[in-house]
Order: C-alpha cells, then sequence, then structure tokens
C-alpha cells in the first residue's frame, strides 16, 4: 500500500465512523426490538465500495511490547487479505513480524507482534482485500 491508499482508507472510514455515529445516535431509540438490543445494521449506512472491509485486533487495547496479537475480520466483498498494514504517513508501525494465516475473504486471520518501540497511544491498523480495505485502532498502554 503506498500513502495515497493509506490516506484514501483513512478518508473513508473516518467518513463512514462519522456517518455510522451520526444515524446510529439519531434512530437507536427506533431501532429497538423486543429483546431490547440495537440493530446496528439497521442504523447504520452501507460503507462506501473500497471501503468495505471490517478488521478486528485481539487483546485491544494492549499493554505489552512483544505481545502477540490476532487479526480477524472479512473482506466485504474482496478478493482475500493481502496485507495488514499499522501505522501512518511515515511513523513508526505499531506491529512487526505481520504474517497471514488464512486470507479466506468471508473470515480472514492474521498475526503480529507489538513492536518493541511503540509507546503509549492509539494508531491504526489497515487491511488490504483485494478491492476492498478496512481499518480499525490499536490501543496500546505500555
Amino acid at each position: 500500500m503506498n500513502k495515497k491508499m493509506i490516506a484514501a482508507i483513512v478518508g473513508a472510514s473516518l467518513t463512514v465512523g462519522v456517518l455510522g455515529l451520526g444515524a446510529g445516535s439519531a434512530f437507536a431509540s427506533d431501532k429497538v426490538g423486543a429483546t431490547g438490543k440495537i440493530a446496528a445494521e439497521a442504523a447504520a449506512p452501507k460503507p462506501p465500495k473500497g471501503a468495505r472491509a471490517v478488521v478486528q485486533v485481539s487483546p485491544n487495547p494492549t499493554a505489552k511490547r512483544g505481545e502477540e496479537l490476532t487479526i480477524t475480520g472479512h473482506c466485504g466483498g474482496g478478493k482475500g487479505l493481502k496485507a495488514v498494514v499499522s501505522g501512518a504517513y511515515g511513523g513508526v508501525p505499531s506491529l512487526e513480524n505481520i504474517r497471514i494465516i488464512d486470507d479466506n475473504p468471508k473470515g480472514f486471520v492474521a498475526k503480529a507482534t507489538l513492536s518493541h518501540k511503540i509507546g503509549n497511544g492509539v494508531g491504526p491498523v489497515f487491511v488490504d482485500c483485494g478491492g476492498e480495505a478496512g481499518v480499525t485502532l490499536l490501543v496500546t498502554h505500555v
């Protein structure tokens, strides 16, 4: 991934997040079902083409440098997991030794270790799914 692609992913993800927060908070009371759960899928708009991959990092937040993390998610219509990238705009990458374990577009798995150079903070973790991308935030308390 180059810097322009990362910038586009960040921009699309932030836009989707803001739209999702607005729609979710404005109509949450209308979406409560008989069990009391909010129908999040009905409350949040569908992300734009190119930003439909979903990614999670576990454990998150994390507190140990060198700790192994698991990156999971799905490609949202993309071809399969192609890459996992952390950090942005030339900053210190928060993940090292990234390994794709299963590139299945319906449920991918990757492993990585938390960098020994990382401090306390929040940083992005991007996935490239061959046509769709996703981002989540990794919180560190080291």
